[in-house]
């Protein structure tokens, strides 16, 4: 299996941390030294490991943005 290569470019925030102080981050990630897109999954605390995610291009966060801002969040609690 070919290595997975990749660089977090940026590091736009910290969504959760668990209790192993894995933690849930929006990062920039250039993977495969290809251009750096959005992404959201956890994260080992040296960023040595990572978990499932999902990676986003401009035009997908912008979509998502609209999504989330017709959700009422209080109908939740």
């Amino acid at each position: 299996m070919a290595e997975l290569k990749f660089e977090i470019t940026e590091n736009l925030g910290v969504l959760s941390e668990n209790a192993k102080g894995w933690t849930k981050e929006l990062n920039m990630v250039s993977w495969n030294e290809h251009e750096p897109k959005y992404d959201i999954r956890e994260w080992s605390p040296d960023h040595s490991r990572m978990g499932k995610g999902v990676t986003l291009t401009v035009d997908e966060l912008a979509s998502l943005k609209e999504l989330l801002k017709d959700i009422d969040l209080d109908s939740f609690e």
